[in-house]
């Protein structure tokens, strides 16, 4: 996830774009946090969110959709341990920038789609 050159931003981002919504069906129903992830996905895709915020929330949700991680995510409890630690700390570090509008874009998806509820 190499988000310090404009190719490997390009190619993470096409990834989330394409794998985001697959994954999260698969799982929503088992990981606390997919209001974030969701909220996370539309702040990475605004185009209004600074390119550094966009970054480094597409480097996040790039390890949320890989099928290969630090601890595999069939594992119970454990599985999504490592996913929710990534997504958390980037949420942490660009808070400011995650607005109400895509919290909400994130509850209306949610309750939307009943792949997702």
């Amino acid at each position: 996830m190499d988000a310090g050159t404009g190719g490997g931003f390009e190619r993470d981002a096409s990834r989330v774009s394409r794998e985001f919504w697959p994954k999260l069906k698969k799982v929503a129903r088992s990981i606390p946090f997919a209001e974030d992830a969701v909220a996370a996905y539309y702040c990475a895709f605004d185009r209004e969110t600074p390119l550094h915020v966009r970054a480094t929330l597409i480097g996040a949700l790039a390890y949320f959709v890989l099928p290969v991680d630090a601890v595999p995510d069939f594992l119970p409890l454990l599985g999504f341990a490592d996913d929710a630690s990534i997504l958390a700390a980037a949420i942490a570090n660009v808070r400011m920038h995650m607005t109400d509008r895509h919290r909400e874009a994130a509850r209306r998806a949610l309750a939307d789609d009943p792949d997702l509820a």
